[in-house]
């Protein structure tokens, strides 16, 4: 089940809405959250739902262990152990298979596992708890309830943000529930929605028809709208998900963290991790990063982590080399611009900068979205050298560049920067705040309507990162 579902959205979310809003007692509540989304889980992966609660039991014990003085560390490394342990049974064991066989010649059998979707989220969330709790003993959670609720709870289950238990641990036990946070939960829900379904949805359609083909067979102006639509793609469809979830936790009393910042507008790569999926780039700084010895060793220390981070970033996306290359080229990248190589500091390469990230990570994209690293530097070939070009494939392609989708792609390009929070917070100030809030309520209802029709009408509906 997705949140741009029919299902959920007509059966699901105002079911479970109404039982909660409808029973004032707290924990009967939350036990209307867990049952609702053990049952969001299960719609999609009833198996998988059991390794979850396997996963949760596992970091509850280890959790209570962290808390006291005798096993602490012992908690702690066994929670990584068992978390780690369990993200590369199932995502990893054939990648490492495969690479054995290449290198060795030998037929180890590959094993084929069905993935469990959000592993890479509801792992990490277990282990912050652990060692969140190993830090600072008094946030353990002795209520394995509470604990369910906290990693299993439907809007960040999926695919983020990840949530740290720190974050939430007052709002499990006790949250606000108003028509003010409910009003503008729906609102944020339906951003969200309309940014997936109305702009993600277009970008990838056009994105997968040029991936679809050979990159020999593309030229210049193919390629570059193939690898511009991906990153549309890529960002409203995540950053969608991300809006949907936090609203989610708004409309339930709960507050989660911005995971994305108008990556677009940063002016170097160094900016551009400070804008993107913070969340993941928070625990990993936070649990790896720091615990390294972070920036305050050596020159090549300093380096080492940095480029560890980012081969871990790219790896925890999926088992394929064009994640790892995908995360090593923006360490890279952002190693040339800590000692300056690329002068980001200069004032003279100010006016540059936007355009160089804007590069990277259009170019790093293209490698992460190809099924492999062969295709994806064919592909940067294609965008800036193309000799031998389909003239049928590239007609076909440019078949897809209908009126709706350049309508979207320059909604795409507008929501990319703050303009239109720069015009809200600028209107907020004024006498033309209440009219300002209602015209923003008929244009949530607008983008309601016009995302529900294109569900309805259309069958390309995908979730990028479910497959992480």
């Amino acid at each position: 089940m997705t949140f741009s579902s029919v299902v959920f959205l007509f059966m699901f979310l105002p079911v479970t809405f109404l039982l909660y809003a409808l029973i004032r007692q707290k924990t009967i509540r939350n036990i209307i959250l867990v049952i609702a989304s053990l049952f969001f889980y299960a719609f999609g992966e009833p198996v998988a739902v059991i390794i979850m609660i396997i996963s949760i039991i596992f970091n509850y014990i280890f959790g209570l262990i962290a808390s006291g003085k005798k096993h602490d560390k012992l908690a702690v490394f066994w929670g990584v152990i068992v978390n780690i342990g369990l993200l590369i049974a199932y995502k990893y064991t054939g990648f490492f298979a495969t690479i054995i066989n290449d290198v060795t010649g030998l037929s180890i059998p590959v094993p084929h596992i069905r993935l469990p979707i959000g592993i890479s989220f509801f792992t990490f969330q277990g282990l912050s708890y652990v060692i969140d709790v190993y830090r600072n003993k008094n946030l353990v959670q002795k209520n394995f309830f509470y604990v369910l609720l906290y990693i299993s709870f439907f809007p960040q289950l999926i695919a983020g943000p990840i949530v740290r238990y720190e974050d939430i641990a007052k709002q499990i036990e006790e949250r606000e529930f108003n028509i003010d946070r409910v009003s503008r939960g729906i609102c944020r829900f339906i951003f969200g929605l309309g940014k997936k379904v109305l702009i993600a949805n277009q970008m990838g359609f056009v994105a997968d028809t040029v991936f679809g083909f050979a990159p020999s067979s593309l030229s210049v102006g193919s390629a570059w709208l193939g690898a511009v639509c991906y990153t549309f793609q890529i960002f409203f469809d995540f950053s969608g998900y991300s809006d949907m979830a936090i609203g989610l936790g708004c409309m339930f009393g709960f507050d989660f963290r911005e995971n994305f910042n108008y990556p677009f507008i940063a002016p170097n790569i160094q900016n551009f991790w400070g804008r993107w999926h913070i969340s993941l780039s928070s625990w990993f700084k936070e649990y790896v990063y720091i615990p390294m010895g972070g920036s305050e060793g050596s020159r090549a220390k300093t380096t080492f982590n940095k480029f560890f981070i980012f081969f871990l970033s790219g790896f925890w996306h999926g088992a394929n080399f064009t994640f790892i290359v995908w995360g090593l080229i923006h360490g890279f990248c952002q190693m040339l611009e800590t000692y300056q190589i690329i002068p980001t500091k200069k004032k003279w390469f100010k006016p540059f900068g936007h355009i160089y990230t804007m590069l990277v990570v259009i170019l790093a994209f293209v490698i992460f979205r190809s099924d492999t690293l062969t295709q994806g530097f064919g592909m940067i070939k294609a965008m800036f050298t193309a000799t031998s070009t389909d003239a049928a494939v590239n007609a076909k392609i440019m078949s897809c560049v209908s009126l709706l989708f350049v309508i979207s792609l320059i909604f795409a390009i507008i929501l990319s920067t703050p303009v239109f929070k720069v015009i809200k917070e600028k209107v907020s100030k004024t006498r033309y705040a209440v009219p300002g809030s209602y015209i923003a309520y008929i244009g949530s209802i607008l983008i309601f309507v016009l995302a529900v029709l294109s569900l309805v009408t259309s069958g390309y509906n995908p979730f990028i990162y479910f497959r992480f």
